[in-house]
């Protein structure tokens, strides 16, 4: 742990030799502070940006690698994407707000962004060889192909780690990105499977050359977004809120590697933002110490992530994958968009932003609705939540569904009856308001993972019990912009 948050360069001659590389190769790295306000880019690379294709594996999209690309993707938008759902569709009076995570470069999905700070303070301090070392990306689909897209633009090996039960798109675009398909490390089961993960990344780093970026473990992933995101979820609901005096009563994330919810505690130390964790009711790990499995794709579950702040956790919900299934094929289909149009009154333009919603980001809206009822919000009071990614991914995920709940292609009965079965009838249930018990709870299931499974130190995973600890992690970002800034100018020769 102490390696990794370090400002240090550890390695002289790694250094060196990744100088090298990325002088003869022209990248630049973006600074944190260019990621949470890119208008600090000047002119001229703003205008170099926008003139590549936000899905190539160009070495300026890194400069994309932020909430605020237009919806074009191709210019910097003045208040990052969002959409504001409709009382008519959630029920409640309160705004959820939801921060639109597919407008990020490559891969669609913010988990880019979470690769990037992973693996970019690892090369400016000399603890990674571009020359010769491989990036592993143990992940359940978006971070790993996040890691793929940033190696490659890196010019190093990248290698992703996701279940072999995945969705087929997940699996496409890797086959389209990575050097080699062997790069490819398929483990056995699906979303719940994690451990399979971490026993794959454990047989890899036996290779010294394989570098494990381990998003569950990784403090920059929990760094950036608090940093990153936090203050883009901020600027939506300033927007948002315009000129009155209401703000986010809440922020709702799943748990996924918990990065994400770092998100969280930026919003909660600014604005008293209590803080919601999702996971699959199928799969109650932090509900009720439990398992199973579920198809709610990006969330993993059957542990506590490490860099989870467990002990900041005002709620816990548990949502169901048959309703993120369901809402799926409603959201998406061409019957369940009519019966929102003629029996809702959905205007179409508040139609077709629901396409932005993932099957993560889908959960995440439930949890918001499930969460406004139980604090009894009102109409000038918010929840703010994520879409990672968005209903591209899971088209044949689509397919299934529709099978198993029509047997094909769905009508606007059937439509009337998801609405009115995963929307309509969204409750209470599964969720806690934690007390200190149950944080404390939650916060001692992770040992058995960390401390008997992965090896982590007992003095390392307490230190955690401290917000201190997460608070001082805050200290990385100037310290690793500084360092990015030094790394930049000796790759172009300034220094």
């Amino acid at each position: 742990m102490q390696d990794e948050l370090t400002d240090r360069i550890a390695d002289t001659e790694v250094y060196r030799r990744a100088v090298g590389h990325f002088r003869k190769s022209g990248i630049t790295l973006p600074t944190f502070g260019q990621l949470i306000d890119p208008t600090r880019l000047d002119k001229d690379l703003r205008t170099a940006v926008e003139a590549v294709d936000a899905d190539e594996p160009a070495p300026l999209n890194l400069f994309r690698v932020h909430w605020f690309n237009d919806a074009e993707r191709k210019s910097i938008a003045a208040v990052p994407g969002h959409v504001v759902l409709p009382s008519a569709l959630t029920g409640v009076a309160a705004r959820i707000i939801v921060a639109i995570g597919s407008r990020f470069p490559m891969i669609h999905a913010h988990k880019v962004l979470a690769a990037y700070a992973c693996l970019a303070p690892r090369i400016v301090t000399g603890r990674f060889d571009p020359t010769s070392q491989r990036a592993v990306w143990p992940s359940t689909g978006n971070y790993c192909r996040g890691g793929v897209a940033i190696s490659r633009i890196l010019g190093c090996r990248g290698l992703a780690i996701l279940p072999e039960g995945m969705s087929r798109e997940r699996f496409d675009w890797l086959e389209a990105w990575v050097a080699d398909k062997s790069d490819i490390h398929r483990t056995p089961g699906s979303e719940s499977n994690v451990k399979e993960i971490y026993d794959a990344c454990n047989a890899l780093a036996k290779d010294p050359d394989n570098v494990i970026l381990n998003q569950f473990a990784e403090f920059g992933n929990y760094i950036v977004h608090r940093a990153v995101t936090g203050p883009a979820l901020e600027k939506i609901v300033d927007a948002v809120r315009g000129d009155t005096a209401w703000n986010a009563r809440a922020f709702v994330a799943a748990s996924g590697s918990a990065g994400t919810l770092a998100a969280g505690d930026y919003l909660k130390e600014r604005h008293g933002t209590a803080i919601a964790v999702v996971e699959a009711a199928e799969c109650p790990t932090l509900l009720l110490n439990g398992y199973g499995e579920h198809n709610i794709q990006g969330i993993g579950d059957k542990h506590v992530p490490l860099i989870h702040n467990v002990l900041n956790t005002d709620y816990v919900i548990g949502v169901s994958d048959r309703s993120t299934d369901a809402l799926n094929v409603l959201f998406n289909t061409t019957a369940g968009r009519a019966f929102l149009a003629r029996r809702k009154g959905l205007p179409a333009p508040e139609i077709d932003k629901l396409s932005c919603l993932g099957l993560s980001g889908i959960a995440n809206v439930i949890a918001a609705i499930k969460l406004a009822r139980y604090m009894q919000l009102g109409a000038e009071e918010a929840v703010i939540t994520v879409a990672t990614d968005d209903a591209t991914l899971y088209r044949t995920e689509l397919e299934k569904s529709e099978a198993e709940l029509a047997g094909g292609p769905i009508d606007e009965v059937d439509a009337a009856e998801i609405f009115g079965r995963h929307l309509a009838a969204i409750t209470t249930d599964n969720l806690i308001e934690t007390t200190r018990r149950d944080r404390e709870r939650m916060f001692n299931l992770g040992y058995y993972t960390w401390v008997e499974q992965q090896n982590v130190s007992l003095a390392d995973f307490d230190r955690r019990r401290d917000q201190a600890f997460w608070d001082d992690l805050m200290r990385m970002v100037p310290a690793w912009d500084r360092l990015i800034e030094r790394f930049n100018a000796e790759t172009s020769g300034n220094m």
